[in-house]
């Protein structure tokens, strides 16, 4: 039994074998790139291209409030709060995008994850954030790959 089944599934295992890796890791970066760049775009304003906010610095009251009355982040005052959690999602994102210090901004964006796991949306693990830190877990792991500013920096 166990000689045909490998005999069926080695087709479908060499031609999934492949899927480079530098496809995965791009996707990867791509997709938690969206997840933070489309987050932060909500908490800014000003300085728009191409439909994209890019001041940083131009942090919404609205985001204020949230900080103030909904997220209820502890030890750090809420406008810290509300300008590192800004920052780091604009920041984090590009850099993950770019394949910029990848592994340094996946673990930044690791702590923002279970930041708000533990302290904003408890309920959401298995609904988004699992997704989210496994992602980021393999972006640790693996770093920006072979398409990224990483690779043109290290190489030697």
């Amino acid at each position: 039994m166990k000689s045909f089944l490998c005999k069926l599934l080695s087709p479908i295992d060499s031609l999934l074998s492949l899927i480079p890796e530098w496809f995965v890791n791009i996707a990867m970066r791509l997709v938690i790139f969206k997840v933070f760049w489309s987050a932060v775009q909500t908490k800014i304003t000003g300085l728009t291209i191409a439909g994209q906010h890019f001041a940083f610095w131009n942090v919404t009251d609205s985001t204020f409030l949230l900080f103030d009355f909904e997220y209820g982040i502890p030890l750090i005052p809420s406008e810290l709060a509300a300008y590192l959690g800004t920052f780091g999602e604009f920041f984090l994102a590009l850099m993950i995008l770019f394949g910029f210090f990848t592994r340094f901004a996946a673990v930044g964006l690791m702590v923002m994850t279970m930041t708000i796991q533990f302290f904003v949306y408890p309920d959401a693990w298995w609904s988004v954030h699992a997704y989210w830190a496994l992602i980021l877990l393999y972006l640790m792991r693996n770093g920006g790959g072979v398409l990224s500013v990483d690779s043109l920096l290290l190489k030697k």
